[in-house]
Formats: structure tokens, C-alpha cells, sequence
């Protein structure tokens, strides 16, 4: 598969990855503060957190979830008397001064609240300020302590797995956004998911949807080691925590922007008012915009024997895909599967091409159209090659069933076997990499250059060699070439020593 050569530059930096170095001075000082500092600010953390609880949870007896009563004397005290909690905890854990510029607009104004970037669990901190609803996980309700201060902000609680409690967290929204102040402002992070502030990924539009103004918020936590961010890959929770305890002083901007109020265009095109939101928020911050939205980091991290090496050409096939509005489940990959394997001639013009998506001939379609397209070859496509890509960034963990679908496009209806070259375009595209070379893992499989396969012969060598891409696998920039050996084959079996 082809990439347009133009996405690396646009990503830059993982945004789903957080490494840190340290230089010898913070080890120096992480090391002092751990026996000093640390464990008086923990246990003071601790305590101010579980101080809060009994508030909380009195203050949330008997409440109505859907109807704001009249705010009573005691509710009030208990209002004001959380959020001098909280922010003495946040002193105490080494927020000692927080930042805020600009002015936050009334619920009237703005109804909704939308704060960027979203990297850690300390963006909780203008949370607990403006004591704000938030729309949250509905597991997060569960959590100990904790779950019960955000049960007290009236949250709108989403099970992201159930597309019906996505719906239904829309229509919570606009129904508090449209009760004209009644009910407290809702803090949305519309990015859906933490990254490593290094850019703004693509903003969800549940924010953006009841089509009300908007107030922009940015966070900008400025220490010069970050030990903030707590994303999908790097350090864990209780690391950045203890790092984070660490440092002598944390500091924390929350920079409120003018209230942003859509077009009539914009209230139409919920996408469009999320974009133009999310330009507003990195020129602010200075940072750039990403194609990559949450339901990218699967992609990027995806697991399993074929996982995916290099991801850049089948992120840029996923963003299409998302511009296309195609949906995939197991059983329309199956059917276009099918279809494929009965067409008479696999290869496709454009026309050809959105007749079997059923889709009119769009630029975003030519742009599909075109990562498949060979060079030096007509402007045709394999249409199977799109079906394998499809199924790929739809379940990138679960590639052994990709791997059998392809198997079901290519394979012989007699022998069950599929060619060499059928297979090196299949791992070409599911690995995302360029020019795999299978002659010696042939050879190495009956010690004979067939040249054919059966899927049950390739998912038993799979199963048994687990490092089945380093160890048999030739290919462009392939990471054998940076220090990862091939095993040697002597009398039969095979010996694989790792360094």
C-alpha cells in the first residue's frame, strides 16, 4: 500500500508516547525529595482526599439526577467547602500557585466548556476549581474515594463500548446545554483520550453537536521535566505520580479564550465547528494539529504475532476511511471478502471501484483509490488488497483473522494453498512495510522453495514461532538489520538466542 508521503511530517511526534530523561541533577534531586519531601506530600494528599469523601457523598444523598433543586444552605457550604479542599490538596502536592488567565463566561454564555490538550489526571485540577460537570467513563464511578467526588459534580457518565450510551451522552448534553444556566457548565476534553501535549489530536464532535457557543480552555503545564503526562505508552500512574510529588514546585496555566459562537454552517456541521474550535486552541498553545484521533492508538499499538511495524501508511488509510463514513463489522468484511473472491477480474478501475463500495466517486475516494494503485502499472486496483487493509485497521490486534480472510480471498479452491507472492502483498499491508521477501522462510518450512502455503500450515508455524516476523521475515528497514539475528538452523531444529 502507497502513502501519500505527506502524513509523517503532518503527525511529527507520536502524540500516544511519553519518554523521560534525567539528566543527573533530577535523579539527584528525584532521589532527596523521595526520603524528604514525598512521603509528608502523599500522606497530606491522602488525607485532604479522604477528608473530602463524607462532603461528597452527603451532599449527593438523595439527589436527582436529572432535575437541579434549589441550592440549599448546607449543599452551599459543602460546595465552597470542597473546593477549598481541593485546592489546598493540589497545594499540598506541590500546585502552589495556579495560573489563570482570561475570564470564565457564565453557564448563560457558554454551557460548555472545552479543554485541551488533555494529557493526564492532573487536568482534573480546573475541575475541581470551577467544580464543573465533566462527561467521564461510567467505570470511573466505581473508583474508591475518588468515584464519589465525581458523582458529586453530576457528570454525564458514557460507556464508550455502547454506541446507544454515546447517543444518549449527546442528548444529556444538549439537554443541560439548552436549560439557559440551570444546570452547572460542562467541561469537555474533546480530544477523548490523553496524549503528550506535543500536538491537538482530531477533537470529537459530542461537544460540538448541540451546536451552542463554546468557552476554549488550554492547560499548560510548564516544568521542564514532565512527569504530567500519562498516556498510552510510557510511564504508569503511580510512577508519574511519586515523579510528579517529586518536584519542588509544579506550575500550571488555565488560560479561559473568548467565548467561541458557531456559524449557521457550523451548528449544521458539527465536524466543521470541532475543526474550526480545535485551529482556534493550537494557535493558542502554539502546537500543531494532527490527523490521529483516539481510535488511532490501536493501530499504533496493536498486539499479536503479525502486529503492525510500521503504521504511517494504514493511519493515513484510516483517516479516509473516517472521511468516507465506512463502517466495518466481522460480518461486512466477510461479505466483501466474498464478493471479492467472485468477482471475475480482481482488479478495479474507480468506477469499478465505487460500484462495489456502493459510493459515489469522491476526491476522498480517489485518495483511497490511489494508495492502492501500483506504480508503473494501468490505474487499476486489487480490490482484495483494500478488503485486507480494511479488516486490518478495523481489528489491527486480531490479525490472525485478518490473515485467514485474505487466505479466503487468494487460496485455491482445490488445495487450500496460496502463492508466495498472494502472501507477501497480504503481510506487506498488514505490517505496513515494503518488499517482503519469503523465499527463505519457505525453504526454511519444508526445505523445499514451493512457493505455496496453506493457512492451516502458516498459523501452525505462527504458533509455534512466536518471533515469526524477526526471526523469518525479509523486508525493507526490516529491525534485523539493527541488530536482530535470524535463528540458525542446525539438524532439524531451530535455536534462537536473545541478547
Amino acid at each position: 500500500m502507497n502513502s501519500s508521503g505527506t502524513r509523517s511530517s503532518r503527525w511529527g511526534r507520536n502524540p500516544f508516547v511519553h519518554t523521560l530523561k534525567f539528566s543527573t541533577a533530577d535523579k539527584i534531586k528525584i532521589g532527596l525529595m523521595s526520603v524528604t519531601v514525598f512521603p509528608v506530600r502523599l500522606l497530606l494528599v491522602s488525607f485532604l482526599m479522604l477528608l473530602a469523601w463524607p462532603f461528597a457523598f452527603a451532599a449527593s444523598l438523595g439527589r436527582s439526577q436529572y432535575v437541579v433543586e434549589p441550592q440549599s444552605w448546607w449543599r452551599s457550604f459543602i460546595h465552597l467547602s470542597l473546593r477549598v479542599i481541593m485546592r489546598v490538596m493540589w497545594f499540598c502536592g506541590g500546585f502552589h500557585w495556579i495560573k489563570v488567565k482570561g475570564e470564565r463566561a457564565t453557564p448563560t454564555e457558554a454551557p460548555i466548556l472545552t479543554v485541551a490538550p488533555h494529557s493526564s489526571y492532573f487536568d482534573s485540577i480546573p475541575v475541581t476549581c470551577t467544580m464543573c460537570s465533566i462527561v467521564a467513563k461510567l467505570e470511573s464511578a466505581s473508583i474508591p474515594v475518588w468515584g464519589t467526588l465525581i458523582k458529586y459534580i453530576r457528570p454525564v457518565f458514557v460507556f464508550r463500548s455502547d454506541q446507544d450510551s454515546r447517543k444518549q451522552t449527546v442528548e444529556e448534553i444538549k439537554r443541560r446545554a439548552a436549560s439557559g444556566g440551570e444546570w452547572p457548565q460542562i467541561m469537555i476534553f474533546p480530544e477523548g483520550t490523553c496524549t503528550n501535549r506535543s500536538s491537538l489530536i482530531l477533537f470529537k464532535a459530542g461537544a460540538f453537536i448541540p451546536g451552542f457557543p463554546v468557552q476554549p480552555v488550554v492547560l499548560r503545564y510548564q516544568n521542564k521535566l514532565d512527569t504530567i503526562s500519562w498516556t498510552w505508552r510510557g510511564p504508569g500512574a503511580f510512577k508519574l505520580l511519586w515523579l510528579t510529588l517529586c518536584q519542588p514546585h509544579n506550575a500550571i496555566e488555565i488560560e479561559f479564550l473568548p467565548v467561541y459562537t458557531p456559524s449557521d454552517e457550523e451548528k449544521k456541521n458539527p465536524t466543521l465547528f470541532a475543526g474550526n474550535v480545535q485551529k482556534l486552541m493550537a494557535k493558542a498553545l502554539e502546537l500543531p494539529i494532527t490527523d490521529l484521533s483516539f481510535e488511532d492508538r490501536e493501530i499504533s499499538f496493536s498486539q499479536g504475532p503479525l502486529r503492525i511495524h510500521n503504521p504511517s501508511s494504514l493511519l493515513e488509510f484510516n483517516q479516509l476511511v473516517r472521511r468516507l463514513r465506512l463502517k466495518s463489522t466481522d460480518v461486512l468484511l466477510k461479505d466483501q471478502a466474498s464478493r471479492a473472491r467472485k468477482l471475475p477480474r480482481h482488479q478495479l478501475d474507480l468506477e469499478d471501484f465505487a460500484c462495489f463500495l456502493h459510493l459515489p466517486v469522491t476526491d476522498a475516494l480517489q485518495q483511497v483509490f490511489n494508495l492502492f494503485v501500483k506504480q508503473n502499472e494501468e490505474v487499476r486496483i486489487d480490490i482484495r488488497h483494500f478488503v485486507i487493509a480494511l479488516s486490518t485497521i478495523y481489528r489491527p490486534s486480531r490479525s490472525m483473522e485478518t490473515l485467514k480472510l485474505a487466505f479466503q480471498m487468494y487460496e485455491n479452491e482445490d488445495s487450500g494453498e496460496v502463492h508466495e507472492d498472494e502472501l507477501s502483498s497480504t503481510l506487506e499491508i498488514m505490517l505496513g512495510v515494503k518488499e517482503i521477501e519469503l523465499s527463505a522462510f519457505f525453504m526454511e518450512l519444508d526445505g523445499t522453495d514451493t512457493g505455496k502455503i496453506t493457512y492451516d500450515e502458516l498459523y501452525h508455524f505462527i504458533e509455534q514461532h512466536p518471533r515469526f516476523v524477526q526471526d523469518y521475515l525479509d523486508f525493507k528497514d526490516h529491525p534485523r538489520k539493527f541488530g536482530i539475528r535470524r535463528p540458525i538452523s542446525c539438524n532439524g531444529q531451530n535455536h534462537v538466542k536473545d541478547k
